[in-house]
C-alpha cells in the first residue's frame, strides 16, 4: 500500500474504529430488511441456454400445439393391476386428486375409452365404454392397455403390472400471458433499435411482474406437491407409488436449494470454528473471521433480496464459498499480524494493525481481484444459473474484501495486542520439511510434474459433456426413483419432438392454386359444407400418413426411445377398427369434420397443425440407458429422415427439452475453453503488473496450470462429465488457488530484497507465509468437502473436485514453485 493511501486509510478507517463498527451494524440492519425478500428459483429456464434459437422455436411450437402442466403418479399395486382392490385404490386417488383446487382432470385406466374391449366401430368412439362400466371384460382391457398403440407405455407398462395416473392442472393463462409478452419483447429487443422507449418500460414492468408471479406460482406448486404426497401416503399400503412431473421436480429442487443453503451455511460455520480454534487457540482469532464472514454473507443476501435476484441450484453454494474465501482472506491477515507481534513484542496495537494492513493490502487486493476474474469469466457460459453464480460471487468477494479491511482493524483496535501463531508450532516444521524436500529433489520433481501434466492432458481429451439428467440426483431421492420407473416401464422421461413441414413445392402449388381459383359450381349434396370447408393440405392424405407411420415405427424401434405419439398413432387405431383398411381422402375429410371433440383434442390436434401442413412426432427419451448420447441419437434420426424418407433438412426441426438440454451440454465444452483462456490471460496480466517481471509471472502460472489441468484430466480419466456445476471448477480453482501463489511470491520478493539468496529465501517463506497458505488451503478443502452432503450430484462433484484442486494447488505452490524459482532465478543473480 502506498504511503498516501496508507495515510488516507489511517485517517478514515484506523482513527475511527467504533464509528465503522456502528456503520457496519447499521448496514446489516438495512440489508437485513431486504434479506427477507431473498427468493429461490428452480424453473426450467435454469436448464437452458440464453438466446438459444431452439428455445425460441420451442416456445413458438408450444403456442401452436399447446403444453400441459401435469403430475405423473406411477402405481404398481401389490395385487393384480385389475383386481378390485387395486382399482379401488386408483379410484380413490382419482377422487382425492379431483378435489384439489387447480386440478382440471385426472386420467387413468379407469376413465379412458376402451376401443377393443370388445372392438368398436369408429362411429362409436364418442360412446366407448371404460373400466367403470359394469360387465367390461377385464382380460380384454388388460390386453388393450398393454398392446394398444395409445395406452402401451403411456398408461400401462408392457408387463401390465404398473400404471400411471396423469393429474392435469388448469392452464394458468396469466402465467403464459406474461411469459409470452416478456419473451416477445425480449425477442424484439435482440434487434437494436427495434424497441421503443415505451416498449422498453413495458418489458421492465412485465419482467418484474413475471418474476413476482413466478414466485407465487412456485409457492402454490410446492403446497400442491405437499397435498399430493399426503394423498399418496394414504394408499401406499396398496401399491408402490412414485411421483413425477416438472412441477414436482421444481418443488424438490427448491427444497434441495433451501436445504443446501442452510446445511452448508451452518455446517461451514461450525467447521470453521473448529478449524480456527485448532489453528490459533484464541477466542479473538475464532470470532474475528466469523464476524467478517457473517457480515459479508448477510449483506450479499440483502443485496440479492433488494435486486430480486433469485438463487438457483447452481448458485446455492454461494454462501459456503463466500464464507470459505472470506475466512481465507482473514487468516492471512491474522497470521501476518501474529508474525509482526512475534518479531516486535513491544510495538503498540495501532502500529501493529497499521503495519499488517500496509504489508497485506496489496497481495490481498490482487488475490481478491484474481478470484473475481475467475468468477466473472463464468458469464460467457451462456447458461443463466452459471452466469448468476458468477455475478453473485463477484459481488460477494468484493464486499468480503472491503469488509475484511474495515472490520479486522476496527475490531482489533478495541483489544490488546496478542499473538496468533507460535513460531515453534508443528505447521512450521512441516512446511520447512517440504521446502528441504523440494530443494533436494529438484530434477525429480520437475520430471514427475511433466509426466503428470502429460497424463492430465491425455485425460482432458477423454472429457465428455453428454450426461443424463437423472444422474443429477441420488438414488434415494423420489426424483430419481420416479424417473427410473417412468423411464423403464412407462415410455421414458425427457420429451423430444420432431416438427416436419410440408415440401416447399407444395406451398408454391398453393400459391398457384390461389391465383387460378375462380368461381366454381358446388354440387348440392348432404356433405356440401364439408367439401366447402376442406382446403388443400399436405399431410392428411393416405400416402403421406403411411409415410408418417413408417417414421413412427422406425423411431419406436430405436434404442433409447420410449413412447412415440404422432398422427400415425391415430392412423393405427383407425385402421385396426376398420379391418386394417387405410382410409381414403374422402374418409379422412369426414374424420376431420365429424371426429368427436374429445378424441380429436387428444389424438389429432397435438400432432397435426390446423392447416395439416405440419406434423409433430412426440417421443420420450429413456434417460436411464447408460449408453445414451443425445447428440448421436438426434443425428441418427435426422439421417434416417433425410436419407431414407427423402425429406430435406430444411423441413425438419427437432425441439423439446431434450434439444434445449442437449444444447446447454454441448455448449459447456466450448465455454470451458473460453473461460479458461480468459482466466489465464487475465491472471497473467495481473501477475505482470504485480510482480513487474514477465519471467516471474510466467513461472507463477505453473502451479495454477497444474491444479486446473489436473482436475480436468482427472475428470476425463474417471469419466465424470461436464455439467452445469463441473463447468465452473477449473476457473474457480484457478481463481482461488492463485491466491497462495500471489502471497508466496509477494513474500519471496520481500525476503529476496533484504537477503538476495534463493535457497534461504525459500526456507524463510515456507516458515512464514507457507503456514498461512497451509491454513487457508486446509480450511478451503475441508469447507468444500461439506458440499458432499447435498442431494444434488453435481454439487457433490463440485465439492470433492474443488477440494482436491486446492490440495494440488498447495502442493504446486510449496513444491513446484520454489523449485522453479531456485532453478531459473527470475529475480536475477544472488548477491552477497
Amino acid at each position: 500500500m502506498s504511503s498516501l493511501l496508507l495515510r488516507i486509510y489511517d485517517k478514515v478507517i484506523l482513527s475511527n474504529p467504533r464509528t465503522w463498527l456502528v456503520l457496519v451494524a447499521l448496514m446489516m440492519v438495512v440489508f437485513g430488511r431486504h434479506a427477507l425478500d431473498f427468493k429461490l428459483d428452480a424453473s426450467a429456464d435454469s436448464l437452458v441456454l440464453e438466446n438459444d434459437d431452439d428455445l425460441r422455436y420451442y416456445r413458438a411450437i408450444n403456442k401452436v400445439y399447446g403444453s400441459e402442466d401435469l403430475l405423473v403418479i406411477t402405481y404398481t399395486p401389490f395385487d393384480d393391476l385389475l383386481s378390485e382392490r387395486s382399482l379401488e385404490g386408483i379410484r380413490g386417488l382419482k377422487e382425492d386428486f379431483s378435489k384439489l383446487e387447480r386440478v382440471d382432470s385426472v386420467v387413468s385406466i379407469l376413465n379412458v375409452p376402451l376401443l377393443y374391449s370388445p372392438k368398436i366401430k369408429i362411429s362409436e368412439l364418442g360412446d366407448a365404454k371404460t373400466l367403470k362400466n359394469p360387465g367390461v371384460d377385464k382380460e380384454l382391457a388388460r390386453k388393450e392397455f398393454t398392446d394398444s398403440p395409445i395406452y402401451r407405455k403411456l398408461l400401462a407398462s408392457e408387463d401390465g403390472k404398473t400404471t400411471s395416473i396423469l393429474v392435469k392442472f388448469v392452464r394458468d393463462e396469466k402465467y403464459f400471458s406474461l411469459l409470452e409478452k416478456r419473451n416477445d419483447l425480449r425477442e424484439k429487443k435482440r434487434n437494436p433499435g427495434h424497441l421503443s422507449p415505451e416498449e422498453e418500460n413495458t418489458l421492465q414492468h412485465v419482467s418484474r411482474e413475471f418474476k413476482q408471479y413466478l414466485a407465487e406460482v412456485q409457492d402454490i406448486q410446492r403446497k400442491e406437491i405437499i397435498q399430493v404426497r399426503d394423498i399418496l401416503d394414504k394408499y401406499r399400503d396398496r401399491a408402490k407409488i412414485f411421483l413425477g412431473g416438472v412441477s414436482m421436480i421444481t418443488s424438490d429442487m427448491m427444497d434441495f436449494i433451501a436445504s443446501d443453503i442452510s446445511t452448508f451455511g451452518i455446517g461451514v460455520i461450525l467447521l470453521m470454528i473448529l478449524i480456527m480454534w485448532l489453528f490459533f487457540r484464541r477466542k479473538r482469532w475464532v470470532a474475528l473471521p466469523l464476524l467478517c464472514c457473517a457480515v459479508a454473507v448477510w449483506v450479499v443476501v440483502g443485496v440479492l433480496g433488494f435486486l430480486d435476484w433469485r438463487v438457483t441450484v447452481i448458485s446455492s453454494n454461494f454462501i459456503s464459498i463466500l464464507i470459505i474465501i472470506t475466512i481465507s482472506l482473514t487468516v492471512h491477515l491474522i497470521v501476518r499480524y501474529g508474525e509482526l507481534h512475534s518479531e516486535n513484542p513491544g510495538i503498540g496495537q495501532a502500529d501493529l494493525i497499521r503495519k499488517t494492513v500496509q504489508l497485506m493490502f496489496q497481495p490481498c487486493f490482487y488475490t481478491s481481484i484474481t478470484t473475481v476474474v475467475a468468477f466473472t469469466s463464468l458469464v460467457i457460459s451462456g447458461i443463466r444459473p452459471v452466469i448468476d453464480f458468477g455475478w453473485i460471487m463477484t459481488i460477494g468477494i468484493s464486499l468480503g474484501f472491503v469488509l475484511a479491511f474495515i472490520i479486522f482493524p476496527s475490531f482489533l483496535h478495541m483489544l490488546h495486542p496478542k499473538g496468533s501463531v507460535s513460531s515453534q508450532d508443528t505447521t512450521k516444521r512441516l512446511t520447512n520439511a517440504i521446502a528441504v524436500f523440494a530443494l533436494g529433489h529438484k530434477n525429480k520433481i520437475l520430471g514427475v510434474t511433466t509426466a503428470l501434466l502429460l497424463l492430465c492432458i491425455l485425460g482432458i481429451f477423454q472429457l465428455r459433456v453428454d450426461n443424463r439428467f437423472i444422474d443429477y440426483f441420488k438414488t434415494s431421492t423420489e426424483i430419481y426413483q420416479g424417473m427410473s420407473v417412468i423411464d423403464q416401464k412407462l415410455g421414458g422421461t425427457t420429451p423430444l419432438d420432431i416438427i416436419i413441414d410440408a415440401d416447399q413445392d407444395f406451398f408454391e402449388y398453393l400459391k398457384e392454386l390461389e391465383q387460378q381459383k375462380g368461381e366454381e359450381d358446388i354440387f348440392d349434396d348432404p356433405f356440401k359444407d364439408v367439401e366447402e370447408e376442406q382446403e388443400e393440405n399436405y399431410w392428411f392424405h393416405p400416402d403421406k400418413l403411411l409415410e408418417v407411420e413408417k417414421m413412427h415405427d422406425h423411431l419406436e424401434a430405436l434404442p433409447h426411445i420410449g413412447k412415440v405419439l404422432s398422427i400415425a398413432t391415430t392412423l393405427k387405431v383407425v385402421r385396426s377398427l376398420s379391418g386394417d383398411k387405410v382410409p381414403d381422402d374422402y374418409d379422412l375429410t369426414l374424420y376431420r369434420k365429424l371426429f368427436p371433440e374429445e378424441p380429436k383434442k387428444n389424438f389429432l390436434d397435438p400432432y397435426l397443425s390446423q392447416d395439416a401442413n405440419q406434423i409433430r412426432i412426440s417421443m420420450r427419451i429413456e434417460e436411464t440407458d447408460p449408453e445414451l448420447s443425445r447428440t448421436e441419437l438426434i443425428e441418427k434420426i435426422k439421417r434416417f429422415l433425410v436419407d431414407e424418407m427423402n425429406i430435406s433438412e430444411d423441413r425438419i426441426r427437432f425441439t423439446g427439452m431434450t434439444v434445449l438440454y442437449n444444447n446447454m451440454l454441448q455448449s459447456l465444452y466450448k465455454s470451458q475453453i473460453l473461460t479458461l483462456g480468459m482466466v489465464f490471460l487475465a491472471i497473467l496480466f495481473m501477475f505482470i503488473i504485480l510482480f513487474r517481471r514477465l519471467y516471474l509471472a510466467l513461472l507463477a502460472m505453473v502451479p495454477n496450470i497444474i491444479s486446473a489441468l489436473g482436475i480436468l484430466g482427472l475428470m476425463g480419466w474417471l469419466n465424470i462429465p461436464l455439467d452445469m456445476m463441473t463447468i465452473t471448477i477449473a476457473a474457480i480453482t484457478i481463481g482461488i488457488a492463485v491466491d497462495d501463489t500471489i502471497h508466496y511470491i509477494h513474500r519471496f520478493q520481500s525476503e529476496f530484497a533484504s537477503d538476495p539468496k534463493y535457497r534461504e529465501g525459500v526456507l524463510r517463506c515456507h516458515g512464514s507465509i507457507g503456514r498461512a497458505m497451509y491454513y487457508t488451503s486446509i480450511t478451503i478443502t475441508v469447507g468444500f468437502s461439506l458440499l458432499t452432503l447435498s442431494n444434488f450430484i453435481p454439487t457433490i462433484y463440485f465439492g470433492l473436485l474443488t477440494g482436491l484442486a486446492m490440495i494440488l494447488a498447495l502442493l504446486g505452490d510449496l513444491i513446484v514453485l520454489p523449485v522453479l524459482i531456485v532453478m531459473f532465478k527470475p529475480l536475477g543473480p544472488e548477491r552477497a
